[in-house]
Formats: C-alpha cells, structure tokens, sequence
C-alpha cells in the first residue's frame, strides 16, 4: 500500500484533487462526510470534495421522508 496522496481527476467535474485513502489508516478528508452506497459501475473512482458534499446533498434530500 502506497503511504502517499494521490493526484486525481474528479470524473464528475474534472477538478484535480488528492485523494489520501492508500496512506494508512482513515486519513482521507472523506472519511470526515457521510458515507454514500459504493457505487455500481467497476470503473467508478473518487469523486473531488465539491462534487462529493453535492452528491451526499442531492442522496438526503432523496432519502429524506417530507414533512406530514
């Protein structure tokens, strides 16, 4: 396991950021958001901060029941 951040490129944006999972223990700053399901597709990778907290945003507002 590399103990290194890697640069990488947002597929949603194309934003570059680094992703810092692979340096040991839970490091990375996504460890510190909610957790989302793993997604479907086998080549899906990491998503850059913006574009995670929009997707997080966008899933509870899926998630949340309305008001009665």
């Amino acid at each position: 396991m590399s103990r290194h951040a890697e640069n990488k490129h947002c597929p949603e944006c194309g934003a570059e950021f680094q992703c810092l999972a692979h340096c040991g223990g839970n490091t990375c700053w996504c460890n510190e958001l909610p957790r989302l399901p793993m997604p479907t597709q086998p080549d899906a990778d990491c998503l850059c901060p913006a574009c995670l907290r929009a997707r997080i945003a966008q899933e509870a507002k899926r998630t949340t029941p309305p008001c009665s």
